[in-house]
């Protein structure tokens, strides 16, 4: 993938958003949908007060747009979000003519979705140097939202919608940029990795390289070391099948895989009592700790920067001949060690 610049981790970083200052000198728009409103430029007889303002503020909008703009196999991509209330959908075609037009664009593909959040309905404009992008980043778009897309048209190369509560959660500005990362990629080849993809051996680096990873023995002592500044927890994620075939350590907290962010972020309403606060030392352990390693590193994107895990898993922690059962003198109520998690957040 080339880019003009670094393909930053979230993409909020680079969406430009149309400030509020002027806010109060604009009137509402009112219209009953997109493909319902004039889609050419206003003649002078239609043209109000504000009209240059719009045109001055699509401008900068645009220049900004298209200096933060990532390069997607040679299609130049961004997310442009206006005012987060309701300024009406005219300005959207504003900004989209203005980006049409734009002579850095003129001369390179390109693909940009446009979004005013509102509450309720929100308007949406996909433009791209073709229609066949518009399109495709359209058909992710209506698949990345489903049921929250409630109109939907392919006009004059511009592909159109209206969403439900657009960008009221970060999962929706996050989805917008997938789109057109995606929709812009050149048609894969099979057999080649994807630029940016990665094998699980360089995840499982990538995640070990973030951890301090400790020893069955080192595990152990902390466990049994009443003098630590934080509470420590030994947590099992292994299945129980894994288990039943090879034994468990008594006083571990047992939680499975698919629940342990749900069980340890300190901001969600399904976390364990003892996940109340951002240093617990949680020492992950799995059979062989592979999965560990990566499930530690999870953790860590949820602020929990001690955790870790045990270097060899359970089958080292049984060569080095340490007990089956131990008792946790620096966590939270014991556990059997035999109650799992409860299955669903």
């Amino acid at each position: 993938m080339s880019r003009d610049r670094q393909t930053p981790t979230s993409s909020s970083r680079t969406t430009s958003s149309y400030g509020v200052e002027v806010v109060d000198q604009w009137r509402t728009i009112p219209s009953e949908h997109i493909s319902e409103l004039p889609s050419t430029t206003p003649t002078p007889a239609d043209t109000d007060p504000l009209t240059p303002i719009r045109e001055q503020v699509a401008e900068t909008i645009v220049l900004r747009a298209t200096r933060d703009a990532e390069i997607v196999d040679g299609t130049k991509v961004g997310v442009i979000t206006t005012l987060p209330y309701a300024s009406g959908e005219e300005f959207l075609r504003t900004v989209a003519a203005t980006l049409e037009h734009a002579t850095l664009l003129r001369q390179r593909s390109y693909l940009f979705i446009l979004a005013l959040p509102t509450r309720g309905t929100s308007p949406l404009l996909i433009c791209g140097s073709s229609e066949e992008l518009s399109e495709r980043a359209g058909i992710l778009v209506k698949s990345k939202f489903l049921n929250r897309v409630q109109q939907y048209e392919l006009r004059h190369g511009r592909w159109g919608a209206l969403i439900r509560d657009l960008c009221s959660t970060s999962y929706d500005e996050a989805a917008l940029w997938d789109a057109v990362r995606k929709a812009a990629r050149q048609p894969m080849d099979p057999l080649r990795p994807p630029p940016g993809s990665r094998s699980i051996a360089q995840i499982l680096d990538d995640a070990r390289a973030r951890l301090q990873r400790i020893t069955p023995q080192r595990a152990y002592d902390e466990l049994q070391d009443p003098m630590v500044e934080w509470p420590v927890v030994l947590v099992d994620i292994r299945p129980e099948a894994q288990r039943r075939e090879y034994g468990s350590v008594a006083g571990a907290l047992i939680v499975e895989r698919n629940v342990l962010e749900w069980r340890f972020d300190p901001r969600c309403a399904y976390r364990l009592p003892i996940a109340n606060r951002y240093d617990l030392r949680v020492i992950i352990f799995c059979q062989e700790s592979y999965t560990s390693s990566l499930a530690a590193a999870s953790l860590h994107d949820l602020g929990l920067l001690n955790a870790t895990d045990m270097i060899g898993g359970y089958a080292a922690w049984k060569e080095a001949g340490l007990p089956d059962e131990v008792e946790v003198s620096s966590t939270a109520p014991p556990t059997d060690g035999r109650i799992s998690a409860p299955m669903n957040p």
